[in-house]
């Protein structure tokens, strides 16, 4: 980490926002685990809310290494004091623009978290009225599904996981990331429910993250 000579007005100013900082909701879906997480658009407004009437203010620039992106955080004061965090790296789930925009969100998200704190982590959320009423309005749009046989099965479930996991393991991004990435890929609603997946739609995102696994074998 770089600072500058001293950080003493800086760090009464950080003390005084964390304690009065609102912490930002955490309204964004992740359909595969069926949890919420704070945006990045969030954790800014949270911050930019209080930060400026302290006098502080930050900026943020991606970086890169071999194959990783990475981002690195400056926390500044009006005085002149700074803080500047060490790069943070990931490797995209894919080598293109999409995967890389969505690993630089996460840096961002996660970095700008730490540094102010700010809890942005995902919360078990499945059983929320907000979830179970979008997943209803979108069974209302589509088709009905024509038998259970045809819904995802239990084993697909269970290679989508695990495939997701190991990703995660490779590249350091959520497996939520990963996961929306994917749907968004695969030109499957994201506001779909897994266990909503047709056996079809499920070999389609199976696959493809099959694909992002053999990058990496």
């Amino acid at each position: 980490m770089k600072k500058s000579e001293s950080i003493g007005e800086l760090a009464k100013a950080l003390a005084k926002f964390q304690a009065s900082v609102k912490q930002p909701l955490k309204d964004a879906n992740n359909p595969f685990f069926k949890s919420k997480y704070v945006p990045l658009e969030n954790v800014v407004e949270s911050i930019t809310e209080s930060a400026g009437a302290l006098g502080l203010s930050f900026i943020q620039y991606p970086v890169n290494a071999d194959n990783r992106v990475g981002v690195i955080t400056i926390l500044m004061h009006e005085s002149g004091e700074w803080i500047e965090t060490e790069p943070i790296y990931a490797t995209p789930a894919k080598q293109d623009p999409q995967a890389t925009g969505s690993a630089i969100t996460y840096l961002k998200r996660y970095s700008l978290s730490a540094v102010f704190g700010i809890t942005s982590d995902e919360d078990d959320d499945g059983n929320s009225n907000a979830q179970q009423s979008n997943q209803n309005n979108y069974r209302q749009q589509q088709p009905r599904q024509q038998a259970n046989s045809n819904n995802i099965s239990d084993a697909q479930i269970k290679a989508m996981k695990a495939k997701l996991n190991n990703l995660n393991k490779h590249t350091g991004i959520e497996m939520q990331t990963i996961y929306v990435d994917t749907l968004k890929q695969c030109n499957i609603p994201e506001q779909i429910a897994t266990k909503d997946l047709s056996k079809a739609q499920a070999i389609k995102v199976i696959t493809a993250l099959a694909e992002r696994e053999a990058e990496f074998v």
